[in-house]
């Protein structure tokens, strides 16, 4: 489902309050500009030896921050080019990340919203090259809580995430007119849920690790239904097999396939002799 920087900015943009300590940088108000002892170079407005105000700082590897300075911290508004193409243009908050934000990769996906402490946090949105795309809730840059995800091939998700997987309740819809609503855990069905297929077909019932395991009601097009115990995808125990025309049989099945029937699933009733 993608990756997210893990953080931002704040390790490119080093210690700041170790940069400026320099005794050869004089008090000083309004712009100008110097080189530290690391080779950076800052050009803007200072505050005594402090970055404070707008101001620009270049580094030896290429890459540059422009915009807001407060007491020798990137904090307000600002931009930050990365060595391998990638940017953040946004909020910051004392050399990180924070507030809103979008940060471009090179690859040309990107996300847009909320930043906290140089980490994807609150509500946002990510967009993939291919045309995928999420939005929803992010906790310390992964993707946890409600959201939706809509893949290229047309399939999508609506539902919860917890540190970037499909966990939690949601609706998941293939390309191809297939539904799954109900319980996940890390990227599979597991717990109850109804699964539907495009001809009619649907289950209803309990799963583990993406298959069929436990009770649960299988139905078919032409009114067939089987109601009972599952295993790995199979019907597997006792069940109810009800046909087309409403007869009911219980039976035993093994690995999907009946092994005997163990009589009616209900008691028949008497037949009317005439009497009243």
């Amino acid at each position: 489902m993608g990756t997210s920087p893990s953080s931002c900015c704040a390790s490119n943009l080093g210690d700041a309050s170790e940069m400026v300590k320099d005794s050869n940088i004089p008090g000083r108000f309004g712009k100008d500009s110097h080189t530290f002892e690391n080779g950076a170079t800052y050009t803007g407005e200072w505050k005594g030896t402090c970055r404070h105000g707008k101001g620009a700082q270049i580094w030896p590897d290429g890459a540059r921050y422009e915009g807001d300075w407060i007491d020798d911290k990137a904090t307000g508004s600002g931009r930050f080019e990365h060595v391998d193409g990638d940017v953040y243009e946004g909020q910051w908050r004392d050399d990180k990340a924070h507030g809103h934000g979008t940060y471009y990769h090179a690859d040309g996906s990107k996300y847009e919203g909320e930043w906290q402490d140089d980490k994807q946090h609150g509500q946002g949105t990510e967009m993939w090259p291919d045309g995928a795309k999420y939005t929803g809730s992010y906790v310390h840059g992964n993707k946890s809580g409600p959201g939706h995800f809509a893949w290229a091939d047309g399939s999508s998700y609506q539902g919860e995430f917890l540190n970037n997987d499909i966990h939690g309740a949601g609706i998941y819809k293939w390309s191809d007119g297939r539904k799954f609503d109900g319980q996940w855990a890390r990227n599979r069905m597991h717990g109850f849920g109804q699964f539907s297929w495009v001809d009619g077909r649907s289950y209803e019932g309990q799963y583990v690790s993406d298959q069929k395991d436990g009770e649960g009601i299988f139905r078919w097009p032409d009114g067939r239904q089987y109601d009972g115990q599952w295993k790995n995808g199979k019907q597997h125990g006792i069940g109810i097999y009800c046909t087309a025309r409403g007869d009911k049989r219980r039976g035993e099945w093994e690995e999907g396939r009946r092994t005997c029937w163990l009589g009616p699933a209900e008691p028949q009733k008497p037949e009317n002799d005439g009497q009243t």
